[in-house]
Parts: structure tokens; C-alpha cells; sequence
């Protein structure tokens, strides 16, 4: 099955100023998305997407094969993601003339996952039923146990009840969260402009473990990274 990489990027932030070309560990981020995406050896092609040409341009550099210009009614604080990355896949199936079977997403921002999480993602949507794959991991908060809701009357409640109590976190069923870190399609599920969830009646969670699962959002999630990379690189995570 032939299959395509994108990787979008916009050139605004607010949590972290210009985080996608800020230097991590002597390189810009999003430089770590397109290096896992070549080291994983499982896409014919590499596209990233982004309203700033210096961003294509350090995409370039880093080995991307199709750099897209994202239009401007795509690029705004209040765009969503999957008509992006739609945009994304059909300018290079434009340019190819040709179209894709799988379409997987790594979000820029989440530049500690490895190579191998790619590849093991990728294995989920094998099976015929899967309609596409997304990450997390194990929740620390569940809502059987510690989440909890302020009702209409301003109580405090849990989010989540079952028939019987839960009186240890470990008793309830299993939760993650999602970490944003890779989202993998079968095109015609993508493309459906009628379904704008990443959720479907057939998806399929990859679960990856909590230090590759860090997504920046805020400088507080820029310095953990920080710490973890410089971790990762005197070799511990390896």
C-alpha cells in the first residue's frame, strides 16, 4: 500500500513563540518529525505543510519531499486540522497524479516519539476493519476515580460511574490520553469531508509510553522535553 507523511506546521504560536523552527538540542523542531519519518522507512513520500516559508524552507533542508504552501483561510488560531492535512495530501496527489492508500499525520510538536512507534502504529490499520489509528497513553486521572465534573446544582461529582464503587484507581477500566503524537488513515476515511472526528466506530489506540508522549504546548511542555531529550540523548529511553 502506497503511503504518505504529512507533517503541518504553522508559523504562529502562543504557548511557545515560533516553536516549530525554535532549536531543541541543537536542531529545529521540526526537523525531529521529518528525521522520524525518514528513519521509519515506510513512506513513499514526506509533505509538510505551513504558511511560513521559513519553515519550508528548514523543511527542505531537513529532507522533506513536497513542501506546501498552506493557504490562508487554512492558517488561522481557530483552523482545524483535518481539512489542513486533506489539503495537504491532494496538492501532492496533484503534483504526483496519483493517489495514496494511507495517509499518517505526526504532529510536530511531539518530537519525542520514535522511529518505531511510526512503524508499530502503521501495523494497527492492517486489518481490513480498522479505519485509522491514533496515540496516547495510560491516563493518570480516570473518570471512575479521581475526575471529576461540577454538576448544574455546583457539586462536585465524578465524571464516569459504574454499578459497583471503585475505591482504587487501579480497579478501573483502563484510560489514556491522547498525546497527539501520530494519526494514521485509510485515505477515503481522511477525505470524507462528512466526518470531522478522529473517532470512529472502528479506531484503534496505539498506547506509547508517558516520556514519548509529550506534546508542546506551553514553555512548561517546551522545558520537560528539553529535560527528556538531554535525557534521551546520554541514552536511557534508547
Amino acid at each position: 500500500m502506497s503511503k504518505i507523511c504529512t507533517i503541518c506546521a504553522r508559523g504562529g504560536s502562543k504557548g511557545v513563540p515560533n516553536k516549530n523552527i525554535k532549536s531543541l538540542a541543537g536542531k529545529p523542531l521540526i526537523s525531529y518529525s521529518i528525521d522520524q519519518a525518514k528513519q521509519s522507512k515506510m513512506f513513499d513520500y514526506i509533505a509538510v505543510s505551513s504558511d511560513s516559508k521559513e519553515i519550508l524552507e528548514l523543511s527542505n533542508d531537513a529532507g522533506a519531499d513536497f513542501l506546501i504552501q498552506r493557504p490562508e483561510e487554512l492558517a488561522s488560531d481557530t483552523s482545524a486540522k483535518l481539512p489542513v492535512i486533506r489539503h495537504c495530501v491532494l496538492e501532492v496527489e496533484r503534483q504526483l497524479n496519483t493517489t495514496f492508500d494511507i495517509v499518517v499525520d505526526l504532529d510536530a510538536t511531539s518530537p519525542l516519539r520514535l522511529s518505531i512507534d511510526i512503524i508499530n502504529a502503521l501495523k494497527l490499520i492492517e486489518p481490513d476493519e480498522v479505519t485509522n489509528v491514533i496515540t496516547g497513553m495510560r491516563s493518570r486521572r480516570s473518570p471512575y476515580f479521581n475526575l471529576v465534573e461540577i454538576n448544574d446544582e455546583g457539586y462536585a461529582v465524578i465524571s464516569k460511574t459504574l454499578p459497583g464503587a471503585i475505591y482504587r484507581r487501579q480497579d478501573a477500566p483502563k484510560c489514556y490520553d491522547m498525546n497527539a503524537s501520530i494519526y494514521v488513515w485509510r485515505r477515503d476515511i481522511l477525505l470524507n469531508e462528512r466526518n470531522n472526528s478522529v473517532f470512529n466506530p472502528t479506531t484503534v489506540l496505539y498506547e506509547m509510553p508517558e516520556e514519548r508522549s509529550v506534546d508542546i504546548d506551553s514553555l512548561l511542555d517546551w522545558r520537560i522535553v528539553e529535560m527528556l531529550m538531554a535525557e534521551r540523548l546520554r541514552g536511557p529511553f534508547q
